[in-house]
């Protein structure tokens, strides 16, 4: 039987988390590596159909003058996070899957996000619809010269401003007519969300950008029989609060307040920089206390740029709850990790989960990923225990 061959193409793929992905993908697939934080590697998930990691081939998009190989080296010398070895051992890889690298498209981007575009062959796009056609023909060639099955599309590019979704973005009918003319009809993450879809590709938002998530979108979807997943993985500080904040709730300690303050250093954290572009994230950090506790806390949750810890994202939280006869008590953590290699293993569990769906003839958002994502599309549950039950009931309806 001859295998089938995959496409996993990045948007922002030659930053942290799509480089560290791609390098990934080829340690997998050389045996050079364990699947540690691999969620699909867990023995439950032995019965899916997945793509094996030697199934995929690489292809992206990007803004910057860049190449797979470049960037992880760039990575490596900035944070240290790599075997070098490992790097050389895959170097053909990164090698021959940059070549499947396009110059990105960008429809008005904010100047923090237009001033990392350093490719001389970069394309601000008119309107909507050309930035929209310009996509697709990249990824159609991709798929065509590397004679792939399937290609999944991922946003790893960096967050954009928020984006308020007005009368267009509520319909495909009304959408449509307004991709033609040079306004605000979707953001650059929704001009990739909309171009992936519309081609029949799933695609999978990493970033709180609004990408799929506008109705429209998802209408679209629907009609192209195409899955979604996003958005905004939740890889660090976030995954703790969902852990434990319903702790709290089930032993009824009333959380007073909860503080995080994070401290990053790569080129997300530059972005993150901006105020504009920081309110996207810190609302979807922010999100989801409420709902795991049942009421509100005083919270506050701030991100920093700090140069010097690279790709070494340090969180620390402070919780103060109150227990029995009214006693004041206090939880206080630290969580450091490095932020590309934590979310790479769960770019490849989402997009390996997303051809599955495609091939099963499932479409609209995929709700069973939620665990993966801070602001999870489709559900309305943040519990990380309670959303991962819902892919274990995905894996075995009978469980």
């Amino acid at each position: 039987m001859v295998e089938r061959r995959v496409g996993l193409w990045l948007i922002g793929a030659c930053g942290g988390v799509g480089s560290t992905t791609a390098l990934g993908l080829a340690a997998l697939a050389r045996g050079l590596t364990p699947p540690t934080g691999l969620v699909t590697a867990l023995p439950r998930f032995g019965g899916l159909d997945l793509d094996r990691p030697a199934a995929f081939v690489v292809g992206g998009h990007d803004i910057r003058q860049a190449s797979l190989l470049s960037a992880v080296r760039e990575l490596h010398g900035r944070s240290n996070v790599f075997d070098a070895r490992l790097i050389e051992a895959c170097a053909g890889d990164l090698e021959a899957w940059s070549a499947n690298l396009r110059p990105g498209v960008a429809y008005r981007p904010n100047p923090v996000l237009a001033a990392l575009a350093d490719r001389p062959d970069f394309r601000p796009a008119a309107t909507p619809r050309a930035a929209i056609d310009q996509v697709q023909r990249d990824i159609r060639a991709f798929q065509a010269a590397a004679k792939l099955d399937q290609v999944v599309v991922v946003n790893a590019a960096s967050t954009e401003p928020v984006f308020e979704a007005g009368d267009e973005q509520q319909s495909l009918a009304r959408l449509l007519p307004a991709l033609d003319l040079p306004t605000a009809a979707l953001p650059t993450s929704g001009i990739y969300a909309f171009a992936a879809i519309d081609a029949g590709f799933p695609f999978v938002n990493l970033t709180p950008s609004r990408g799929a998530s506008l109705p429209a979108l998802e209408e679209l979807a629907l009609m192209r029989g195409v899955p979604l997943a996003g958005q905004d993985l939740k890889t660090g500080e976030t995954l703790l609060k969902s852990v434990l904040a319903p702790m709290f709730a089930r032993r009824n300690l009333r959380v007073l307040s909860w503080v995080g303050h994070n401290i990053l250093g790569n080129r997300d954290g530059l972005v993150l920089n901006d105020p504009a572009n920081k309110a996207s994230k810190v609302q979807s950090k922010e999100a989801l206390l409420g709902e795991l506790l049942g009421y509100r806390p005083q919270s506050h949750v701030s991100i920093e740029y700090i140069e010097s810890l690279g790709d070494w994202k340090t969180a620390w939280d402070h919780v103060h709850f109150e227990g029995f006869l009214g006693t004041k008590m206090t939880l206080q953590f630290t969580w450091q990790g490095c932020d590309s290699l934590l979310a790479a293993p769960l770019v490849l569990d989402i997009a390996r989960l997303a051809l599955l769906a495609q091939r099963r003839g499932e479409s609209g958002v995929m709700a069973h990923l939620a665990c993966f994502f801070k602001s999870p599309l489709g559900v309305n549950e943040h519990d990380f225990g309670r959303q991962f039950e819902l892919l274990e009931r995905y894996v075995d309806p009978s469980a």
